[in-house]
């Protein structure tokens, strides 16, 4: 076609008033050609100069005529307009306030899902409540222990410093008691299990949702909130706070370790002063937190499963949004839980 349209060009046209295309010795014609044949008529119609068709072939006719109709009815495509900053600003705010609607949305059935427990015993998934419970949680005990011990030392390590100055060393005890017994512990915990087992969550609903396990149990009678959902949650709510008396346990011991090496202070000693000085409401404190955080987690985890679209791409996306929302809604939850209980002097 190429070449043609370059033999075409390099014909004088003036002075020509009417163009005959003959097709009658045409076997093969197909839209290509038919396209080629309409761009030449409307050029010549520009330039004034009247086009025929000479064929007895009615197909390609029929050809010709489809082609001009397509193009008739296909639209250009419009010029892309630049966004401006205020479109960017509404489009974010709308985008954000409509997954905000659908997690509000999926916690109501979350909650609707809960009273059906209430409204019999044999609702209760059991089983796979203790399979959840030793996958996302007993399982997480080594790097809750492992971290937690780690984090004693360092702030063991680093306080000591700083107390040796001054000729505190003791107040290494106090320091270490409280911060990780009511704020470091629980929030560790969760920022761990955040990273492990919410976006295990994400990522295990997401491959099911892909290739239609989801559909397949409802299609047999399987409400998914119950055999999916629910038992994630429950499960990493009762273990929650067993994980934070573990990491409670390490961190201290971590503190102890410490304090013996570098600032001479017996285990036995650290623990008669922990006893004194260290009220059990913050133990209770960092306690109570772990189902609040687990909630948040789980159901985070979880709702970002559902969420995952029918590509694999879509599973790497909200495994990682899972993993910074739970984090964040964790850090808030405690910030929360630090006002509350300041203010009720706790």
């Amino acid at each position: 076609m190429t070449n043609c349209q370059k033999k075409i060009d390099k014909i004088n046209l003036s002075g020509v008033k009417e163009v005959n295309f003959n097709l009658e010795a045409v076997v093969y014609f197909d839209t290509a050609a038919a396209i080629f044949i309409n761009s030449l008529r409307e050029d010549f119609f520009q330039k004034n100069i009247k086009t025929n068709i000479l064929t007895t072939n009615q197909d390609i006719v029929e050809t010709l005529d489809l082609v001009l109709k397509t193009k008739q009815r296909t639209e250009p495509f419009a010029k892309e307009v630049e966004e401006t900053y205020l479109e960017y600003i509404g489009k974010t705010f709308y985008n954000y306030y409509s997954g905000f609607l659908a997690f509000i949305l999926f916690l109501g059935k979350v909650f609707s899902a809960i009273l059906s427990y209430f409204v019999s015993i044999k609702n209760i998934r059991y089983k796979e409540i203790f399979f959840e419970m030793n996958e996302s949680a007993i399982k997480a005990l080594g790097i809750i222990a492992l971290t937690s011990f780690l984090i004693g030392l360092v702030i063991a390590y680093q306080s000591a410093y700083q107390l040796k100055i001054y000729g505190a060393n003791i107040f290494i005890v106090d320091m270490l008691g409280i911060s990780i017994f009511r704020e470091l512990a629980p929030l560790m915990t969760a920022i761990v299990i955040a990273g492990r087992s919410g976006s295990a969550f994400t990522a295990q609903i997401g491959a099911m949702k892909i290739t239609e396990e989801l559909d397949a149990m409802k299609t047999m009678g399987f409400e998914p909130y119950l055999f999916l959902v629910l038992p994630r949650i429950i499960a990493l709510m009762i273990t929650m706070p067993l994980l934070i008396f573990v990491a409670d346990i390490m961190g201290i011991l971590g503190g102890i370790i410490v304090s013996y090496i570098d600032l001479g202070i017996s285990a036995s000693l650290f623990i008669e002063r922990l006893n004194e000085v260290v009220d059990a409401k913050h133990f209770f404190i960092g306690l109570i937190k772990g189902p609040f955080f687990a909630f948040l987690i789980a159901s985070i985890g979880v709702y970002r499963g559902l969420m995952v679209k029918n590509d694999t791409q879509s599973i790497g996306f909200n495994t990682t949004k899972s993993v910074v929302e739970s984090i964040f809604a964790v850090i808030v939850c405690d910030a929360l839980f630090s006002i509350i209980f300041t203010n009720f002097g706790l």
